[in-house]
């Protein structure tokens, strides 16, 4: 039990910094905003730090999108990636309450969860947007945790990759790339009369298909088959 408890702490970490980022600190927000590229930092810098936190509990996946990828090319039993994916939700979860519970009285403009979304008429682009950018971070986290890699840096790599993804992504769909990271804030966006729950499939399905894809193209192109 104590890897999937170091996944439900770690996903619970990064929604809290992550999306609390976004919410205390994003664009417009009156408390001296750090904007996208702060929000982005402050996802990657989550990551970070809890790969050299938990990484020797449970590898750190905290991402249902990064565990499949890792089932796929056969690093992790289906009985382990089931109970990650569990505690992941269950940390995004608990995450989003303590945020929630934080920002409801904060004067912050937005829906105190930092919950993902689309624009009307923009879900084909949202979830190109969501597949292809999970596609790339489970590339590199297949990558720099493959056999014969410099896996000492995987962190570094990993969370500056997260970075990259949320300059870009973020102004598409708030950038998700992690189911379980969208599943607790769209539930209390509910509260407030938001829409992340009616949207969250896709937030669920494109990082699903972009990490079956990149565990493929992982497989064809490694030189050390592990």
């Amino acid at each position: 039990m104590k890897k999937y408890f170091a996944e439900m702490i770690g996903t619970m970490v990064l929604v809290l910094m992550g999306c609390g980022a976004a919410v205390f600190a994003g664009a417009s927000q009156p408390f001296a905003p750090v904007g996208t590229l702060g929000v982005a930092f402050a996802f990657g810098l989550a990551v970070l730090a809890m790969v050299y936190t938990i990484g020797k509990i449970s590898g750190c996946h905290i991402n249902p999108a990064i565990t499949l990828g890792l089932l796929l090319s056969k690093k992790i039993s289906g009985k382990d990636a089931t109970m990650y994916m569990i505690f992941q939700v269950i940390g995004a979860i608990l995450g989003s309450a303590i945020l929630y519970m934080l920002a409801k009285d904060s004067g912050s403009s937005t829906t105190h969860t930092g919950a993902n979304g689309f624009a009307e008429g923009s879900m084909l682009t949202a979830f190109i947007a969501e597949t292809v950018f999970t596609f790339i971070f489970v590339l590199v986290v297949l990558g720099v945790t493959s056999k014969g890699a410099n896996n000492q840096f995987a962190g570094v790599a990993i969370g500056l990759a997260l970075v990259l993804i949320h300059i870009v992504c973020i102004p598409i769909t708030g950038t998700s790339v992690n189911p379980a990271r969208s599943v607790g804030p769209a539930i209390f966006d509910a509260i407030e009369g938001g829409k992340a729950l009616s949207q969250l499939w896709l937030f669920i399905v494109a990082p699903f298909l972009g990490a079956a894809i990149s565990a493929l193209v992982w497989k064809a192109i490694d030189t050390e088959q592990e």
